[in-house]
């Protein structure tokens, strides 16, 4: 857990990077105490949160943004792993103690209004039939560029989409901090502007009623807290990582920022420990993991076979020395894979039943001058636990 708090410190000065230096490092969760605890008992339900931003499939991967085709692969692991994905409604509901949910459950949420949201998430997002909130701030709807439209935001609320308030300006920590050091009174203004006039224009605007927030950059004061309860939000996500258990207060509740340059953060999100189908540590990254070159079984498959063939396509590869290829096979260690000309192909046929529910596959090689790659190949698939027990072919 500290090691993920440590990277939600980074994910923080990523996000500060883009806008103005500032004078002293802001606190991402600064202390403050909740207003109100919930009187709900816990159910054992735990719910990840996962928090997304802009989408592209040629631009340069950052933090805040993420390859399209990792993004289809992330929500196809949600489905291979069982994961029930929620609308906020059922999430709000669970929450109040009103409504039970499924005891691992995700909830998707897409930060500021980039249109790739539109163009890039929301296709695959409806191909999957996810449920999703898409968290504005008002001055960038329809605000020309690379925002989303009103048209847009229209057209996904009609097939999936809950909205919620992502404040006015989406104003970065300092210059909530300058204005907090302008007096009570100012600063209160300030935070009816960023809470409260957001709010009423989203539900002038697209005629829903909004109850969420999510505290830009996962900023927040006590302040806040106070207003938040007063403007009417039930429920307000900071970028803190962990899952959401019932009794946590609704003010200040965990969310996973998923990176798009840190597979990590989405293992962590997506890997319920307590449960005995938890998948072993780095096996979610494996099934993500862009390959230079294709694989059988796919990273992320799940097959029903015990005794697979596994092999690489290397025709379109260049600068290898294809003598020096060498595959490893957990549970097997360096296996004694074939090469054939032919094709290109590098493959070895597994000759011992695979039990375990995930297999990782590494595949390296020298280049022609003799250095060893820096990228070898690392991939994970899935075994059919059913398929397991039953005879072989």
């Amino acid at each position: 857990m500290k090691r993920l708090q440590a990277i939600t410190l980074i994910w923080a000065a990523l996000w500060l990077g883009l806008g103005a230096q500032t004078e002293d490092t802001p606190d991402v969760l600064p202390a403050a105490q909740p207003i109100k605890n919930l009187d709900v008992p816990d159910d054992g339900v735990r719910v990840s949160v996962l928090g997304y931003h802009d989408f592209s499939e040629t631009e340069r991967e950052t933090a805040m943004r993420i390859r399209t085709s990792k993004f289809r692969k992330q929500m196809e692991v949600i489905r291979q792993l069982g994961l029930s994905v929620i609308p906020m409604s059922d999430f709000i509901a669970w929450k109040n103690g009103e409504k039970s949910i499924p005891a691992k459950s995700v909830v998707i949420t897409l930060d500021d209004g980039w249109k790739s949201v539109y163009t890039e998430a929301y296709p695959v997002l409806k191909e999957f039939g996810y449920p999703f909130t898409i968290y504005l701030y008002k001055n960038y709807v329809d605000g020309g560029g690379k925002a989303l439209t009103t048209a847009m935001i229209k057209e996904m609320m009609a097939n999936g989409a809950n909205i919620g308030s992502h404040s006015t300006t989406h104003p970065f920590p300092q210059t909530v901090k300058n204005n907090r050091k302008r007096g009570a009174e100012s600063y209160d203004k300030f935070l009816d502007v960023e809470m409260g006039e957001s709010r009423r224009f989203l539900e002038e605007k697209f005629g829903v009623k909004v109850t969420t927030f999510a505290y830009p950059g996962g900023y927040f004061t006590e302040e806040m807290l106070s207003k938040a309860e007063q403007v009417g939000y039930t429920q307000l996500f900071t970028v803190q990582p962990g899952k959401v258990k019932r009794s946590l207060p609704n003010n200040i509740l965990p969310r996973y920022i998923i990176l798009g340059n840190y597979d990590k953060i989405f293992e962590f999100a997506t890997s319920f420990r307590d449960s005995q189908s938890a998948l072993p540590e780095g096996s979610i990254a494996g099934m993500i993991k862009e390959l230079e070159y294709p694989v059988e079984p796919q990273p992320g498959a799940i097959i029903n076979s015990r005794l697979p063939e596994i092999k690489v396509d290397f025709s379109k590869a260049e600068n290898i020395d294809m003598a020096t290829l060498r595959m490893q096979v957990a549970g097997f260690g360096e296996v004694p894979a074939n090469y054939a000309s032919e094709g290109k192909i590098f493959s070895w046929q597994v000759n011992r039943r695979l039990r375990q529910p995930v297999c990782n596959v590494l595949v390296s090689w020298k280049d022609l001058s003799g250095k060893e790659t820096e990228t070898p190949l690392r991939w994970s698939f899935q075994i059919d636990r059913g398929a397991a027990y039953l005879p072989d072919e």
